[in-house]
């Protein structure tokens, strides 16, 4: 069975290839009357990190009853484009992380957890970008983590580990992104410099702007870039939760996708390849924080929404919404008002009233952890609980647990975030299986030419194959 699956696997690359290559030839002829058959020009690759359907459902429902607004990943590009899974496992495992995920979607080749587009066999393979770059298309990347986080560093570069942060940055320096957009500067920076912790006192910022890339630090230095080559770097780590977020400082994920996609699509004969990335979905989901994965889905969404004006602008683009795999076990549900009895007159159910009371709150589950610091007291605790939580109340036991520095259980390793994700949970019914990643499908959807070949379920490395094909045609 499996020597025929694999048969089967290869037949189907070889037809999407023959595919391309009449796709190919469309792009150079008038298409026949009716039909849509061409190669894409651009790509724009929307990555949520962390995101299986039962988030997008989320974004969706909260988006419609919170914010009356459509929820364009949902409402557009699944249900007008075409609509696929894809499995996540890695070598080896059954559960990945996020650089093996991103960079079998990147290569096309299955690594270790924690490797960056290198095989076990210890060869590096073609990233998407490195096969955009040699076809002579402009690339970029931008995220909400650090610029050389796993998702941006699979998708450019390799690496035997995704921990390797300064030897990351000086791969995404030698392969020069005409865009780089995110948090990370103190991995640009030598340690002398505010916040900088390069060892080898190199300045790559200073580097970046002798290659001629415009340096944006803020909203407003972004927003005044007129280059097609910026680098922007928003925050020394990780850039903030919306809910968290200076917007003076940091932008948008809409913000970045705007001004990556005016950049990039200058100077651009041969056409482009954008990957945007919000981690924050995935942070969110390790912290079982509702209210953060509720506002971060609408961030990007926001930013899907740009994508696809430029797309309606540019119909030679294709526009991809994809994540890399499920985080948290996310599972509304209906559960017991308290433990006092199991009769179903006690049971309340996941709705709208239980999302006012989620978007009321007012500060990330990682934000509270700071203010607590390292000795949580419970006078701290419920004052932070009062001003942020309005209309929630925190258990005894859960008390006891952060209080203690313990958790709930072996498969929740993030507190005290996790203990008070759990409280939520138990008021709203929004519940979490763990604080780690599952082996969910996660759903990709796309617009534009191409858009047919990733339909139907699939594996996460034929994700990879077929970019290469439409990048390589």
């Amino acid at each position: 069975m499996g020597d025929f699956i694999s048969q089967f696997a290869r037949r189907r690359l070889v037809i999407l290839a023959a595919a391309l290559l009449v796709v190919a030839g469309c792009a150079n002829h008038p298409a026949a009357p009716g039909t849509e058959a061409r190669a894409p020009k651009n790509i724009i690759i929307l990555f949520a990190d962390g995101a299986a359907p039962v988030q997008w459902d989320f974004g969706k429902r909260s988006s419609a009853v919170l914010r009356q607004q459509p929820f364009a990943t949902t409402d557009v590009v699944f249900r007008d484009g075409s609509l696929g899974l894809l499995s996540t496992q890695p070598y080896g495992v059954y559960v990945t992380d996020s650089a093996a995920a991103a960079s079998a979607m990147s290569t096309g080749h299955k690594v270790v957890n924690g490797a960056v587009s290198i095989t076990p066999d210890g060869k590096p393979q073609k990233t998407l970008m490195q096969a955009a770059k040699a076809a002579g298309k402009r690339i970029g990347l931008v995220t909400t983590a650090t610029v050389y986080d796993a998702t941006p560093a699979a998708f450019a570069v390799n690496a035997k580990s995704r921990r390797d942060s300064q030897v990351l940055v000086d791969l995404l320096y030698s392969l020069e992104p005409d865009v780089l957009l995110g948090g990370g500067a103190e991995y640009f920076l030598p340690a002398g410099a505010t916040g900088g912790k390069r060892k080898d006192g190199k300045d790559i910022i200073a580097a970046f702007r002798a290659k001629g890339h415009q340096i944006a630090r803020n909203t407003g230095e972004l927003k005044a870039a007129g280059g097609s080559k910026v680098l922007g770097l928003f925050a020394n780590e990780d850039m903030n939760f919306e809910l968290d977020r200076d917007p003076a400082q940091e932008p948008s994920t809409a913000e970045m996708a705007a001004a990556a996609l005016k950049a990039i699509s200058q100077n651009s004969p041969n056409g482009f390849v954008l990957l945007v990335e919000n981690e924050n979905t995935d942070t969110a989901g390790h912290a079982n924080d509702a209210p953060s994965l509720m506002r971060a889905l609408w961030a990007f969404d926001d930013a899907v929404k740009v994508a696809l004006e430029f797309q309606r602008r540019n119909p030679d683009t294709l526009l991809i919404v994809t994540g890399d795999h499920e985080t948290g076990g996310f599972s509304p549900t209906y559960a017991q008002k308290d433990l006092s009895t199991l009769s179903s007159g006690n049971r309340f159910y996941a709705g709208d009233e239980q999302l006012r009371m989620i978007e009321g709150v007012t500060m990330s589950l990682g934000m509270l952890k700071e203010k607590l610091g390292k000795k949580p007291t419970s006078e701290a605790l419920d004052a932070l609980v009062a001003k942020h939580f309005p209309g929630f109340r925190f258990d005894d036991d859960l008390r006891a647990l952060l209080l203690g520095g313990k958790t709930l259980e072996r498969n929740f390793s993030y507190v005290p975030q996790n203990l008070l994700g759990r409280m939520i949970a138990r008021q709203t019914g929004f519940y979490w299986g763990n604080s780690g990643h599952t082996s969910q499908p996660v759903a990709v959807g796309a617009i534009g030419p191409g858009a047919e070949l990733f339909s139907g379920y699939q594996d996460n490395t034929d994700f990879g194959k077929i970019l290469h094909l439409l990048v390589g045609r």
